[in-house]
């Protein structure tokens, strides 16, 4: 009689052991089945698009954090930071400062715009408009002065790379903020020197005869402060003086490169490496960090229209659109596709319906 009740307490303790074991497990896979359905990674980026704007951003720019975050760590420019450790950890050891003012950090609802470099914003007249936003973003040296009928006179971020930063300290607004978006490893480099004041050094003549030329070219057609050749990995000359205290100087969190590449347009993963067709324009990077960042985004001066050969390749020059040939590194039709998603679904406004 022992002998059974300790077998039936045994079986009863068994069972109880399996019931709660059963339990335990199904949660487990719930909250991974939870997780894999989140919109948002363990720190806080988007993982997916939504209908709605992103009511939880991933930071805008790098802040001594950076070695945590995971989405960026793996990846090598232009969608991460690894292997450049040293050099943003030195620039921001200088810079001190990673988010916006402290007047729009306090504001409860951001209004946000990106103006674009199209000739679809010549002569509409939308500087005010423009203006009236709390965040206007502006991208690589496209000018201001002679043209705020058009544009608007108020620059809060210029984000550029080094190729298309302003070569003319007279032609950098005051009260903006300058922002490095860093596509490949030499970027980061330059804005070492930029940031610390350090005179950025020339290549040999050896390592580039036809950049000097060109260099050399350029460099009597403008008056200001000397040019870096195109040579050391840059393709373009590159500015040696940014008038930009440190204070002033961000580095754009490259989670927008690669979320906009790979999550938004659908670009070529191409094992995270830069290859052909994968590398998403800085346009386009541009308004999915104001999607993170801000409650509502507009859109200016975006969309080509290619049915016109004649019309204004840029507002700011004559060239025309004819002059626009395949890019190796861009895929403009699909980040058309991506952008007029947006618009459509009212997640951005485009006031000059060139998208």
């Amino acid at each position: 009689m022992g002998l059974l009740v300790f077998v039936r307490n045994l079986l009863l303790a068994l069972c109880l052991f399996l019931v709660l074991g059963f339990l335990y497990y199904s949660a487990w896979k719930l909250h991974l089945l939870q997780w894999e359905d989140s919109k948002y990674d363990r720190l806080g980026f988007l993982l997916k698009l939504d209908s709605k704007l992103f009511s939880k951003p991933a930071p805008m720019f790098l802040d001594d954090s950076f070695r945590k975050w995971a989405r960026i760590r793996e990846f090598v420019p232009p969608f991460g930071i690894k292997g450049q450790d040293n050099l943003i950890k030195a620039i921001l050891s200088a810079t001190k400062e990673y988010r916006l003012t402290p007047a729009l950090d306090s504001l409860s609802c951001r209004r946000c715009i990106i103006i674009g470099n199209g000739g679809v914003l010549a002569n509409k007249s939308l500087g005010s408009r423009i203006d009236d936003y709390d965040i206007v973003v502006r991208l690589n040296s496209a000018p201001v002065k002679g043209f705020e009928k058009d544009v608007g006179s108020k620059t809060t971020l210029r984000i550029t790379y080094p190729e298309g930063a302003m070569q003319r300290p007279e032609q950098y607004e005051r009260d903006s903020l300058f922002v490095l978006a860093g596509f490949k490893w030499q970027d980061f480099k330059w804005l070492k020197y930029i940031v610390y004041k350090e005179r950025v050094p020339l290549p040999t003549k050896a390592k580039c005869r036809q950049c000097q030329v060109d260099s050399e070219r350029e460099r009597r057609q403008k008056s200001g402060p000397e040019i870096q050749s195109a040579s050391d990995g840059f393709w373009k000359s590159v500015a040696t003086r940014v008038p930009k205290e440190p204070s002033e100087i961000r580095i754009l969190n490259p989670y927008f490169i690669q979320e906009a590449a790979f999550t938004l347009i659908g670009l070529p993963f191409n094992n995270g490496l830069m290859g052909r067709g994968n590398i998403p324009t800085l346009g386009s990077v541009a308004v999915t960090m104001a999607l993170h960042g801000c409650d509502e985004v507009a859109v200016a001066g975006f969309g080509y229209d290619m049915s016109m050969p004649n019309a204004p390749l840029h507002y700011y020059e004559t060239v025309r659109m004819a002059a626009i040939k395949e890019s190796w590194t861009h895929n403009i039709q699909r980040e058309k596709e991506f952008l007029r998603k947006l618009v459509k679904a009212r997640v951005i406004t485009d006031l000059t319906s060139g998208i």
